[in-house]
């Protein structure tokens, strides 16, 4: 058991244990920061690499852009401009095929829209078999109500640590609240 400073414990299976979830089983677990995923250039990143020298908090959140949680973007956009605080956001297009565009249309709708300049990855899927390996392993984690397993809508929020840990929030939770 771990725990994210003055929020609640979260249970997290780290290197070298395995998850043993049935949607993330067969995932072997090192820090989750260090998973890789594909970036809106095509390119093999991992969060570790997208934060800066001084980041101790990276916030994760599947992102669509004609969802009723959009407006978070703006939320969102505050928090990444806090010292040590990395947002990266992962458009989605799983639930009610809200995130349709390109690459390059969520990212001149977030720049128009909300001023967004924290770092958009790869559209990619974050439940299911598909389910992108970091998903797969953030999915494992359980928020305050005791839920682990699949997100279940766009604007799912995870807050991780330098050591891997991992907070979960729900859609409803504001940027605001996070941190």
């Amino acid at each position: 058991m771990v725990t994210f400073g003055h929020l609640f414990p979260i249970t997290l299976a780290l290197n070298p244990t395995r998850v043993e979830d049935g949607k993330a089983a067969g995932v072997h677990m090192t820090n989750p920061l260090d998973i890789e995923f594909e970036d809106m250039n095509g390119t093999m990143t991992t969060l570790r690499n997208l934060g800066a020298e001084n980041t101790s908090t990276w916030v994760v959140v599947n992102v669509a852009s004609a969802c009723g949680f959009t407006r978070q973007y703006a939320g969102l956009q505050t928090l990444s401009q806090q010292d040590g605080v990395t947002v990266v956001g992962f458009p989605c297009n799983q639930y009610g095929a809200q995130e349709p565009g390109t690459h390059e249309e969520i990212c001149e709708f977030t720049a128009s829209t909300f001023q967004v300049t924290f770092p958009l990855m790869a559209k990619i899927d974050v439940k299911g078999e598909a389910a992108a390996p970091l998903f797969q392993a953030l999915s494992a984690s359980s928020d305050a109500g005791g839920y682990t397993g699949d997100i279940r809508w766009n604007f799912a929020k995870f807050v991780l640590s330098s050591d891997g840990s991992i907070a979960r929030f729900a859609s409803r939770d504001e940027p605001e609240d996070l941190i």
